[in-house]
């Protein structure tokens, strides 16, 4: 039940690799579809596997814990029983949640003290009720629980990392030992270079099964993301697996691999999805425009996903009249865009040519 991580190929400091897990090989780099509660909007299980070959899953601890509870997920055999996924599961700690959904009562250096954002009532998260959390869901790779600031407010950051490290240390000491689950730990810092240094030098310093870069693509400018990236991976063990959290962007998802970032999520697939977008090689599409009212042509040629069967006439339809199955067709449509667009790049980095596919791509997406 070990988990081991390959790295099969390299392209200057892009990697091609394999992350075994108890449930499964997760070939990197890797775009992982996000469940928040369990469920990736629309799209069941059986398509992840069967029609978009997804091979990592995300889930949310804060929203799990908030319903239907930990308790009810392990008592149903956990999560990959509860929601019938036999792949590899991720799940985030629920610290970015706290900090972004919830009116927070106290941060204090034990934990956090927060109102639900589902009816009001008083909440307590710390680093060990998060392990316990992650255990009782049951996944392959849990995430360390820490405090999430504005990336650009140089206060906030330095004043959170300290108790971002010290929650690392509490996390360790309660992660269960029988290697059933990863322990990542993440990176914070912000985009100023000492910070993410000092918080590299730390972090790494734990010798953990993994490492995330936490705390961007939440309110700076792709450029601040991307140098944040050029100080910050060189910093990060070339033999564990490295994880940017809550990116997926096409262009992101390019810049992030040729640094040599192996694992992503987002909700940005299913997200723009219920908005009647798709996204494209020739970039978003708003599926509502007039011009697809007659037109007979899929959303792309050549996908093999079962989307490709219906004509952008067809999903203007659904998109415009509000049915649930152009969300259901959207969604596979953009979770598996992304997907093969990665698994381009992994295949780019084998074959020694993955300047070129990202070069081409990057100059056609940003072009329409």
């Amino acid at each position: 039940m070990s988990f081991e991580f390959e790295i099969i190929a390299t392209d200057g400091n892009a990697r091609a690799g394999i992350l075994h897990t108890p449930h499964g090989d997760i070939p990197t780099p890797v775009f992982a579809p996000v469940g928040t509660l369990a469920s990736v909007k629309t799209v069941p299980p059986r398509d992840l596997k069967d029609e978009v070959n997804a091979s990592l899953i995300l889930a949310n601890t804060y929203h799990l814990h908030l319903r239907p509870g930990e308790g009810i997920v392990q008592k149903m055999g956990g999560l990959h029983e509860f929601m019938q996924w036999d792949g590899p599961i991720l799940t985030d700690s629920g610290g970015f949640q706290v900090f972004s959904l919830t009116d927070i009562n106290e941060i204090d250096d034990d934990g956090v003290t927060f109102r639900s954002h589902l009816d009001g009532s008083i909440q307590r998260l710390t680093p060990e009720s998060s392990m316990k959390i992650q255990e009782a869901l049951g996944a392959d790779v849990i995430m360390a629980f820490d405090e999430c600031p504005t990336p650009t407010d140089r206060h906030a950051v330095e004043a959170s990392l300290d108790r971002t490290h010290r929650w690392l240390e509490r996390c360790r000491i309660a992660h269960p030992s029988d290697n059933t689950q990863a322990l990542f730990g993440i990176v914070q810092g912000g985009i100023f270079e000492d910070l993410r240094t000092k918080s590299a030098k730390f972090v790494t310093g734990l010798d953990l099964a993994g490492y995330a870069i936490g705390g961007l693509a939440v309110g700076e400018t792709k450029q601040e993301q991307y140098k944040a990236l050029d100080f910050t991976l060189p910093l990060m063990p070339h033999n564990k697996p490295r994880y940017l959290m809550g990116v997926g962007d096409p262009d992101d998802l390019c810049e992030g691999i040729q640094r040599g970032v192996d694992i992503f999520d987002c909700v940005i697939p299913t997200r723009i999805a219920r908005h009647g977008a798709a996204l494209t090689a020739d970039g978003r599409i708003n599926m509502r425009r007039a011009i697809f009212k007659d037109d007979p042509r899929p959303i792309m040629e050549g996908t093999g996903i079962y989307t490709e069967n219906f004509s952008r006439a067809y999903i203007r339809h659904l998109v415009v009249t509000k049915e649930l199955l152009g969300h259901y067709l959207l969604s596979l449509h953009n979770i598996n865009f992304l997907i093969q667009h990665v698994n381009n790049m992994r295949q780019a980095i084998i074959e020694g040519c993955l300047s070129d596919y990202t070069g081409t791509f990057l100059a056609r997406y940003s072009a329409n």
